[in-house]
């Protein structure tokens, strides 16, 4: 039988795995609801049995499994350390239970760090060395690869450019905090009660029902409040690339997430700011900074490049 991969996507909503070939080719899925609430007693058993079904009736042809999971975690111990949407997963050795129940050759990854593997390997950066993946959704992550490896520093905690601070007036806040998908329906929700107009306020019944998707709509109709909210998110993103550009000086840079689902009325305002204020226009000249490709089997193909790229390697 052909030698095969396993990948894994531990996220706060659902449990995904899927069967590969080594060209990371999707053969087979799975997915069933995480129900984190219950906490790793109950969802361990559950991933567990979901891995069990997409393996194949020769198991000794898996070459390897490939987690993804939310951080923090620790790549290099397999430890999930703490995400804020798993509670109760606190220094869970997660890599040496699935290895242990099934043989087989384990990886832990950071799921934004797996996605720029996945990105890397297989999506919009194939072909280059040096990457920076960021994702803008309810949260903002990043996975940065240099020379064709994952950073991802001494504990496993490190490229994280949702959490570069931010100065924001006299407060301090981070770069997630002011252009993730929560904050951008947190400030189109204080100008509207302060007496914005938008057509916003027809598509709900209440103010507090408005997300990043309900002002996303908006501005693809041609709203302009709509549009304003998503271009200072853009804006902001963008400041945010200045610094990973002065930082890594890469040579492309991917955004994925479902924000980026705005297109241009995101990016343009993203990429004008990159221009407006890199130190120098070499920083940027030749970087495209462009929408991720592997849209929502991203976690699920970066999982599985784990064990392709043997932990985050394509060298």
């Amino acid at each position: 039988m052909d030698q095969v991969i396993i990948g894994v996507d531990l996220g706060g909503t659902q449990v995904r795995t899927a069967r590969f070939n080594l060209a990371l080719d999707l053969l087979e899925r799975w997915a069933e609801p995480t129900l984190a609430h219950e906490g790793p007693q109950r969802v361990i058993p559950r991933l567990l049995d979901a891995i069990a079904r997409v393996m194949p009736d020769d198991p000794s042809s898996v070459i390897g499994i490939g987690v993804s999971a939310p951080g923090p975690i620790n790549p290099r111990t397999g430890m999930i350390v703490s995400p804020p949407n798993l509670p109760g997963w606190h220094n869970v050795p997660l890599r040496a239970i699935v290895q242990d129940r099934f043989g087989c050759t384990t990886y832990l990854g950071n799921d934004a760090n797996v996605a720029a593997l996945a990105e890397a390997t297989r999506g919009a950066a194939r072909g280059y060395r040096h990457v920076i993946y960021v994702t803008v959704s309810t949260g903002i992550g990043s996975g940065i690869i240099d020379e064709g490896r994952l950073i991802i520093g001494a504990q496993g905690l490190g490229a994280e450019a949702g959490h570069m601070i931010l100065l924001v007036g006299e407060r301090i806040s981070t770069l997630e905090k002011e252009a993730a998908g929560p904050a951008i329906a947190r400030k189109a929700i204080a100008r509207l009660q302060a007496g914005a107009r938008s057509i916003i306020t027809e598509r709900v019944d209440d103010l507090q029902q408005i997300t990043a998707k309900v002002i996303g709509q908006a501005a693809a109709e041609g709203d302009l409040f709509a549009i304003e909210q998503i271009a200072e998110a853009g804006r902001l993103v963008g400041l945010g690339l200045v610094t990973l550009l002065h930082l890594f000086n890469p040579e492309v840079i991917v955004v994925g997430g479902g924000v980026t689902k705005t297109g241009d009325l995101l990016f343009e305002p993203m990429r004008a700011a990159v221009r407006e204020h890199v130190l120098d226009s070499a920083y940027c000249d030749d970087v495209p900074i462009i929408p991720a490709a592997l849209g929502d089997d991203v976690a699920l193909i970066g999982a599985a490049a784990l064990v392709t790229t043997r932990g985050g390697s394509y060298l």
